[in-house]
């Protein structure tokens, strides 16, 4: 079992790290990200959540590149649905440095849902709601929906058609992706693509940042 030592990172190097990725963060927020990362690591040693063991590791590929977005894209407040959240990224980092962000985690697996959902507990995280589905089977659910976002989906044109439909109307979604898979995503059809963005601290993963296509005729 991991001790508190190994799981915890100080706040310098915390605010130094999202720095690098032109973020600021309060007191309570470092507490926030110190807190997550300590449950993450814990749950981690019983179901599967990372690959990443290593905290600082975790910190700049979770926390900064999930959080990056809230700079780059950039977001502030609105109705934001992760899908495939998994361990909860990029949609609890999102919701830690935007709290004004009304967050739904989307995530089919009931065993990360539940750490999901202790994790909002445990850190007393308002305006954050873990919806226990598959994407596609969901519409009034979440919807409108301001922001979709991912960073696990792998059926790129599935996913944007279904963020896109009446039944869903995002009005962006952000996707962090490979570079190898940057044409694949800019194919999909009803969305008005960005420049990809490149994350800092990664020689290969990018921001894709869409409007859909009604939206983008009309503003």
């Amino acid at each position: 079992m991991l001790t508190k030592s190994q799981t915890s990172l100080s706040a310098e190097t915390i605010q130094r790290a999202l720095g690098e990725f032109n973020l600021t963060a309060s007191a309570q927020q470092v507490l926030w990200i110190q807190q997550y990362i300590a449950m993450l690591l814990k749950w981690n040693e019983k179901i599967s959540l990372t690959a990443i063991r290593e905290p600082l590791e975790i910190l700049y590929r979770h926390f900064c590149e999930s959080m990056y977005a809230a700079a780059a894209v950039p977001l502030e407040r609105g109705r934001l649905a992760d899908v495939g959240s998994g361990g909860g990224f990029p949609g609890l980092p999102l919701k830690i440095i935007r709290p004004e962000l009304q967050v739904f985690l989307v995530e089919s697996n009931i065993k990360k849902a539940t750490f999901l959902a202790e994790t909002i507990r445990e850190l007393e995280l308002e305006g954050a709601r873990v919806i226990v589905s598959r994407y596609e089977e969901l519409s009034e659910e979440v919807a409108p929906l301001d922001v979709v976002c991912s960073r696990a989906v792998g059926e790129f044109r599935a996913f944007l058609a279904w963020a896109g439909s009446p039944q869903i109307a995002a009005t962006q979604a952000v996707l962090w992706i490979g570079g190898s898979d940057l044409q694949e995503a800019r194919r999909a059809l009803g969305w008005d693509w960005r420049d990809p963005i490149a994350i800092p601290q990664s020689l290969r993963r990018f921001l894709l940042v869409g409007t859909r296509w009604e939206e983008a005729v009309t503003t």
